[in-house]
């Protein structure tokens, strides 16, 4: 049992290295060990295996590590022609060319939400929108979105989530996802970052369940809570679209 232990252990520490290549390109041996919290032996013990491995490559010339081919041999079986988030992108163009926005795709994990997918304004002044980016679920109307169609036992898992408790006042926050039901879209104003405001739809699958929020971000000056109010039912059918694109 003991073995069983240390060899997990090992593999969760090995996926901690390997994420720390999500948010740059390049490390040295010492900042990934500061990086993950290990001493910089075991970190050089499992670079070398990652490296054997062909995940992780070390650039002699400078002894910084970088991702490895084997990554990308992985990636090209996870870039299928079938991806939905590449399926959805036609409909994610057409809403931004109708409203002028940057439109975006959330999924939630955990207590998080990550961009799948998002089309640029092409309006001088713009939101720009990162795919991959992780953003905290308690703001933003993706969020709000996110959690209001999740079920109940999910919802009350994220309440009782301790990094939660000094986030959000909870009870006018559950009023607030009960109007967003009857409504059917959720807005936010400058809730996450100053100058920004979005309106947001959840897309459904097949079996009713949430599967993404479609959020369409912008300027403040021009997403004010009229023009959301007045953009939430074009959202909303694009979000209906989508999906019945769902696989």
């Amino acid at each position: 049992m003991e073995e069983g232990k240390s060899t997990v252990r090992a593999v969760d520490r090995a996926l901690d290295i390997l994420l720390c290549f999500t948010s740059k390109t390049d490390w040295a041996m010492t900042e990934i060990a500061e990086q993950v919290g290990l001493h910089k032996s075991t970190v050089h013990r499992m670079l070398a295996t990652l490296e054997e491995k062909g995940f992780i490559e070390r650039d002699r010339s400078t002894d910084r590590y970088h991702l490895g081919l084997k990554v990308w041999e992985l990636s090209a079986n996870l870039s299928r022609t079938d991806d939905q988030a590449t399926i959805w992108l036609p409909v994610l163009e057409r809403l931004r060319d109708q409203l002028g926005e940057t439109v975006s795709i959330y999924v939630r994990d955990g207590i998080e939400r990550i961009r799948i997918q998002a089309v640029q304004s092409n309006q001088a002044v713009r939101r720009v929108a990162p795919v991959g980016v992780r953003l905290p679920l308690y703001a933003g109307a993706s969020s709000k979105v996110l959690i209001a169609y999740a079920e109940q036992d999910v919802r009350q898992s994220i309440f009782e989530n301790p990094a939660w408790l000094n986030a959000i006042d909870l009870e006018p926050y559950k009023k607030q996802l009960e109007e967003i039901r009857a409504s059917g879209y959720a807005t936010s104003f400058e809730e996450r970052e100053p100058g920004v405001a979005a309106v947001s739809a959840p897309v459904f699958d097949r079996a009713g369940k949430i599967a993404a929020a479609l959020s369409v971000s912008g300027p403040a000056s021009r997403l004010t809570i009229q023009t959301m109010t007045e953009y939430a039912p074009v959202v909303m059918e694009s979000a209906k679209r989508m999906g019945i694109m769902i696989l």
